[in-house]
């Protein structure tokens, strides 16, 4: 086997590059994978940009620890494990979810390992390496999971995507009645809308700014779908609900005006789910949490216990993924990938392959 392999690392902001590293080396518990795909998150774009909650303000406040192989959205097939490893072999395909849990926290032990005190999440963590590579080793505190055959790369990329929007979705305890908005329709916005669309509600309503976006949530399950640029969304969903306003709004863009949005549309003790990430501190007023309207707020990270009934959903057609992954790039060319998945008003996932 190799010694060496091509990675894209993450050495600094506006500085990463497609290099020769190590393939990983495994001790008797852990699994080396060679990896089939990864996708491009969002995350990804704004570590390559220099987002503060990567990068931080200084070394005392960084989380990530670079140089870092990135992706955190990839499956790959088993190629070597460790003694200790039970129930793998040669061959296998395999996820590994994006938390590496230490186990021994209170939120680990209490069960809530997707916010471990420690929080490692691949392709951050020199400890927990990610899927921009040809290998990629499977830390031994990481959850894994088998992946069905019978899913396509493009759906077995979308897993981690996918267990994040379920999450989301989960946080906002979704009944029949309600009116759902999802403000945000990238893969895991749209993800959102399958989802929430199991659980039936009464309306689903999509918000973006991309036309291609607001076609493919019609596909994913949403009722209505609407640009905030041509259409005052507070004021038309306050007439869809008789003045009343949605009854839960999700918040998945990461921009400021989503949130402010978001808090003119929601109803009188309605259920507001915070998922997007921002670039930097926003301004909301905060009185119409408490004095104004008593809202319950979530917020929704990771897909903890989310990656099974994802691929089952997957499989049986009740989450929806053609046309999701809207672009597919050798690892090499990563600048033009990272450049679609920012720009182009077409893209939805873009993914890197060895």
């Amino acid at each position: 086997m190799e010694t060496k392999m091509k990675a894209l690392r993450m050495h600094a902001p506006y500085d990463f590059r497609y290099e020769d590293v190590p393939v990983p080396e495994i001790d008797d518990d852990e699994i080396l994978v060679k990896i089939e795909g990864c996708g491009i998150c969002a995350g990804d774009v704004k570590t390559l940009h220099g987002g503060v909650r990567v990068w931080g303000t200084s070394e005392e406040n960084r989380y990530i620890e670079a140089p870092v192989i990135g992706g955190h959205e990839f499956v790959g097939r088993v190629v070597k494990y460790g003694k200790n490893v039970k129930g793998v072999k040669e061959g296998d395909r395999m996820v590994s979810e994006q938390m590496v849990p230490c186990g021994e926290c209170k939120f680990c032990k209490s069960g809530y390992y997707s916010m471990c005190q420690r929080h490692w999440i691949y392709g951050f963590k020199k400890d927990a390496q990610g899927g921009f590579a040809e290998y990629m080793k499977f830390n031994k505190q990481g959850i894994h999971h088998h992946v069905p055959e019978e899913l396509t790369l493009e759906q077995a990329v979308l897993i981690e995507p996918l267990a994040c929007a379920m999450h989301a979705v989960e946080r906002a305890k979704i009944q029949h009645n309600d009116v759902v908005v999802i403000s945000g329709l990238g893969a895991i916005g749209l993800g959102m809308v399958s989802v929430a669309r199991k659980l039936q509600p009464k309306l689903i309503i999509g918000l973006d700014l991309r036309q291609k976006r607001m076609d493919m949530a019609l596909k994913c399950g949403a009722d209505i779908v609407m640009n905030p640029m041509e259409t005052d969304v507070a004021a038309e969903i306050h007439k869809l609900t008789d003045g009343y306003g949605c009854d839960v709004y999700i918040e998945a863009s990461g921009s400021e005006k989503s949130v402010q949005q978001g808090m003119a549309s929601i109803r009188f003790c309605g259920r507001y789910v915070q998922f997007g990430v921002f670039p930097k501190a926003i301004n909301v007023d905060w009185n119409d949490i408490g004095d104004g309207k008593e809202i319950e707020i979530y917020g929704a990270h990771l897909g903890p216990y989310c990656y099974e009934p994802v691929m089952k959903g997957i499989l049986d057609g009740s989450i929806y993924t053609d046309g999701l992954i809207s672009h597919t790039y050798k690892m090499e060319d990563w600048k033009e990938a990272f450049d679609t998945a920012e720009k182009d008003p077409d893209a939805f996932k873009v993914m890197l392959i060895p």
